[in-house]
């Protein structure tokens, strides 16, 4: 049997008709497969592989890592070197209120393990959302994702959780005094990049303070330069008072973390003990590439270019059959008429070696969210083939 027969009949499957390319080396943007096929990756692994793949530098943290130690105990018990310096590197780059990291193996964890946090600091119940938000696919995470067509298969789920509509004013008025926590993506990723207007996330901010209530944002797809700033919460004038991470945390290996202030983190310390623990969390070859990737961002500069290749991008994507181009950064959502043909354009640009895909609440929208070290040639090539398509279809 080929390796793509024993995919489809031992690996477990998320849809009936899985992409399946057999892709053999990835270095920076590019992707090879098994017959030497390039591909330009306009998706890094859906914002993971910011720096791109197999920085050289993070290959060498991990070595170095599995050299020392790999997995030696549940997480939060034993002082790990790599834990620590990354948490530490955190706090530094993070407002002086998020200086406690709590580290998970992805970040539908993190999610997971700031909806028990925020309860049990507040001791409150009720969780508020909004719609078309993604914030993982476990259970917890599944009761406040925004659309019911994934979660109605899998009732019941969490209790007393709401979603609201993202930037609407009117609905802030629905955060009480007994939300615990109001939990938003900071720009909506899956609903096809949609931004925060006109200073609602500072509505949004004031509302849960006056209403004691935690304001936990998600950048789980939109940290680490993808927006342009270090976290996109810089770019709207708030904090929070929970951060969730993830894909790009672990530099191309898998990472998440709540970070939250000291005093609200010790809350999972007692009452009961233990109020919050993992196997993997913090992994510490995990850790070393991710504090590997965030110096690499860091010292490459590579947040500096996000504005000029996204502008790039937006005037090369110039077509009769483009609704609309919507963009955060280096996060793009290129809407057309309909899935149908969305669906045609994604799969001929695949014959044409541009690797990209869909958004989850956006169907309609082609995903681009390449590595930050793509280059501007590269960005040209994507657009000149993404053009051509669209011409010929």
């Amino acid at each position: 049997m080929t390796q793509r027969q024993l995919f489809l009949a031992h690996v477990g499957q998320t849809s009936e008709a899985p992409l399946a390319l057999e892709i053999l080396k990835a270095r920076g943007s590019i992707l090879w497969d098994i017959n030497g096929k390039e591909y330009i990756d306009l998706i890094a692994g859906i914002s993971v592989c910011n720096i791109g793949h197999c920085h050289p530098k993070v290959i060498e943290a991990i070595k170095k890592q599995v050299d020392n130690y790999m997995h030696i105990m549940v997480y939060g018990e034993l002082v790990e070197s790599p834990q620590v310096a990354y948490a530490k590197m955190l706090s530094d780059h993070l407002p002086p209120s998020l200086n406690s990291v709590f580290y998970t193996a992805s970040g539908s964890e993190a999610a997971e393990g700031a909806m028990k946090l925020a309860k049990r600091f507040t001791g409150r119940t009720q969780i508020i959302s909004f719609k078309n938000s993604y914030h993982g696919s476990t259970q917890g995470a599944l009761s406040i994702m925004g659309d019911e067509y994934w979660r109605n298969a899998f009732r019941p789920l969490l209790p007393d959780t709401m979603q609201l509509n993202y930037n609407s004013f009117e609905d802030l008025e629905k955060i009480t005094e007994r939300t615990a926590c109001v939990i938003a993506e900071t720009v909506q990723a899956e609903a096809g990049v949609l931004i925060p207007k006109n200073d609602w996330l500072i509505a949004l901010r004031k509302h849960c303070t006056e209403a004691g209530t935690l304001l936990v944002l998600d950048e789980i797809q939109c940290a680490f330069g993808r927006n342009g700033t270090l976290f996109a919460f810089e770019q709207f004038n708030v904090v929070p008072d929970i951060l969730l991470l993830g894909k790009a945390l672990g530099g191309g290996m898998p990472l998440g973390a709540f970070v939250a202030n000291k005093k609200i983190m010790n809350s999972l310390t007692h009452n009961p003990v233990l109020g919050h623990i993992n196997t993997f969390g913090g992994h510490p070859v995990s850790c070393a590439a991710g504090l590997a990737a965030m110096n690499i961002l860091l010292q490459e500069k590579l947040m500096d270019t996000v504005k000029e290749k996204e502008e790039l991008f937006l005037s090369l994507l110039q077509h009769p059959s483009i609704k609309t181009v919507r963009s955060c950064g280096l996060m793009l959502a290129v809407a057309f008429e309909n899935f149908e043909f969305n669906k045609k354009v994604i799969d001929a640009l695949i014959k044409q070696g541009i690797f990209t895909d869909w958004f989850l609440f956006a169907a309609n929208c082609l995903r681009i969210v390449p590595p930050l070290v793509i280059t501007n040639e590269e960005i040209k090539t994507a657009c000149k083939k993404i053009n051509e398509v669209l011409n010929d279809l």
